[in-house]
């Protein structure tokens, strides 16, 4: 099989290592059987890069497989590396576009960031530091090292990695600035298990908020999360009384969420929501470098999407359908 046919790829690591190739396929796509993975390799439709790759083939740590089957692999050829806005020989920190993955979920072949990341430098040890929703546009750190990889989630677990978001909220704050203390659980009256929101009994949660500029009701706020929370700012602006712009799960009835989920984009949904993502982006992040130590800030621009209403254009959602819902 041509390697520049369109095809998933999948890095083995320390969970997959020692594992029969066929039934660690299996396992990984559920919808299919170990027998199914047997013939698809027999015929070529999953490789190595290392050997030629046989159904008991038992896989190895940092080992490439490529998979070419039909609905596991994608439909057509990648899109565009994100730009790159660091880089050197211990890790990569990229400008993450609105509507990229992270990382494949699921059965159905999505192109994600890590995957893209892992293509563009295949001589590295490619892994994510931390996570962006999909909806999610800026700065997103990846190692190439292992020893990198587990120096930065020890910072972020230590709370020495710091970040500042930029958002547009829908509605313009009476406030200038705000701390917003406010812990985090499943959100009272929610049906939706994602769903964060206020929860005295919750994880305790802090973001500062500070307004940059306001425009015809909206406003660009500072975000500065100090702690870590799944949804954190997306959760406290919606307590603070502004969501964010153009949010389908946050700051809007739980229907209109369960509609996305069940219809795609109708014209409801759009008018809901007003914009086609969220209206946020991860501008900088600051933290010690895996090798030296020293505090290393990087940023990215705000979004082209969002600096445009910025500049004072009104939000918009095209008129063009859509079934695809945030994946975190």
């Amino acid at each position: 099989m041509d390697k520049s046919a369109p095809h998933r790829v999948l890095n083995i690591r320390d969970r997959a290592a020692g594992r029969r190739a066929d039934v660690f396929l299996a396992l990984r796509f559920p919808d299919w059987s170990r027998s199914a993975f047997a013939r698809f390799i027999r015929d070529g439709l999953v490789q190595s890069d290392d050997r030629a790759l046989k159904p008991a083939s038992t896989l190895r740590h940092g080992e490439t497989l490529r998979v070419y089957v039909p609905g596991l692999a994608p439909g057509s050829l990648p899109p565009a590396m994100p730009p790159v806005l660091y880089e050197d020989e211990w890790m990569i920190a990229v400008d993450k576009p609105a509507g990229l993955l992270m990382h494949p979920v699921g059965q159905r072949f999505a192109w994600a960031l890590v995957g893209l990341v892992r293509e563009a430098r295949p001589e590295a040890h490619i892994d994510l530091s931390h996570r962006l929703d999909k909806d999610t546009s800026g700065v997103v750190l990846l190692t190439k090292h292992e020893d990198a990889n587990r120096h930065m989630k020890a910072c972020f677990m230590r709370r020495r990695v710091s970040k500042v978001y930029l958002a547009i909220t829908r509605g313009q704050p009476p406030w200038s600035e705000l701390d917003v203390h406010a812990p985090l659980g499943h959100a009272p009256g929610s049906s939706i298990l994602l769903r964060r929101g206020h929860d005295p009994a919750g994880e305790s949660a802090h973001t500062r908020l500070v307004v940059l500029q306001r425009m015809d009701g909206h406003a660009l706020v500072e975000c500065q999360p100090t702690t870590g929370r799944t949804h954190q700012i997306r959760a406290h602006l919606e307590h603070a009384g502004f969501p964010i712009l153009g949010d389908k799960l946050y700051g809007q009835p739980d229907a209109t969420f369960l509609a996305l989920l069940e219809s795609g984009v109708t014209d409801a949904v759009r008018a809901a929501v007003g914009f086609p993502r969220q209206a946020l982006h991860a501008h900088q992040v600051c933290f010690p470098h895996p090798a030296s130590g020293q505090m290393l800030r990087i940023t990215s621009p705000l979004a082209p999407d969002m600096q445009a209403i910025v500049d004072g254009a009104a939000p918009s959602y095209p008129n063009e359908a859509s079934t695809e819902a945030s994946d975190e």
